[in-house]
């Protein structure tokens, strides 16, 4: 069995959500405490055996590309400056794995950058992440999903319970649990409300994927807005074989959304030792100040 060493990270969209902060930066790129997103991305990846992280871009991502790229100017100033241990961290980013970038071609629909990074891929199983999506946890969530790989052989869905507004916010798994955290997909219901909810389990970003795949996705119609749906490709493939669905420890933050962003900034600022002190004073004074009356 061959192992997942490639991850597939499409990073071309707009981040409409957060403009107009990502008109001229992209969302990928906004801090979460002294990071980008992208940064906890990459990491979760190269943290779970990836070497190689194919990110897939537009001509207005040139920012992402710098990030895990050298930079000798910077370098050297911090080496005048002595502040060694900041450059050890600089130079550390570049080294995280072997980057390729891909200018996606094709449709709209996260379905797109998968196509494009086949010729990089090959016949090999491979990870997909998406740039805004988060997942602090004790073991990486994209080694959750191999480990399930591992075991069976088939491509893995996350998993991840939710609560009823969950249901309106996700597509929510119709499986049959075959291990403690472990579900065979029979289907995946988009957004269908807690009536009509077949459980509290959401699938959300991050997958472990087989190369056909790639002859799925291209035998597989535009779907909603008229765009190539990954999740639709998916299921064409389940039609061939069985799919699975890990479901991950952890706590997940879509960064991109507003409310997501500002929940992770929190979380990782008390873990920070540089801010926890701080932070922890400044929400222990809005506790007491109360937040309604707060104006400004």
């Amino acid at each position: 069995m061959k192992k997942v060493k490639k991850a597939v990270i499409p990073v071309a969209g707009f981040g409409t959500r957060f403009l107009p902060a990502t008109k001229s930066q992209p969302k990928e790129m906004l801090p979460i405490v002294d990071r980008p997103v992208i940064h906890y991305v990459v990491e979760e990846a190269v943290s779970s055996g990836i070497e190689t992280v194919i990110l897939v871009t537009t001509q207005n991502k040139r920012a992402i590309e710098d990030y895990f790229d050298s930079n000798p100017e910077l370098e050297e100033h911090l080496r005048k400056a002595g502040k060694i241990e900041l450059l050890e961290k600089i130079r550390k980013i570049s080294d995280m794995a072997d980057f390729v970038y891909i200018r996606q071609k094709g449709p709209y629909g996260n379905g797109t950058p998968v196509l494009n990074a086949e010729h990089v891929v090959g016949n090999e199983p491979f990870a997909v992440l998406w740039g805004d999506d988060i997942m602090e946890s004790k073991v990486p969530r994209l080694k959750q999903l191999i480990e399930v790989y591992e075991k069976y052989e088939n491509p893995v869905l996350t998993a991840y319970p939710v609560d009823d507004e969950g249901t309106r916010r996700y597509g929510i798994i119709d499986g049959e649990k075959i291990e403690e955290r472990v579900l065979k997909v029979r289907s995946i219901l988009e957004k269908p409300g807690p009536e009509k909810a077949p459980s509290r389990i959401a699938s959300l970003g991050g997958y472990i994927l087989t190369p056909d795949i790639f002859g799925a996705l291209k035998k597989t119609p535009p779907g909603k807005d008229n765009e190539v749906w990954l999740v639709d490709g998916i299921f064409n493939l389940a039609k061939k074989r069985p799919i699975y669905a890990c479901l991950v420890e952890g706590r997940y933050y879509d960064v991109g959304s507003k409310a997501g962003w500002l929940k992770a900034n929190i979380s990782y600022a008390l873990k920070n030792e540089g801010t926890v002190k701080e932070i922890k004073s400044y929400i222990k004074k809005l506790v007491e100040e109360g937040f309604e009356e707060r104006q400004d």
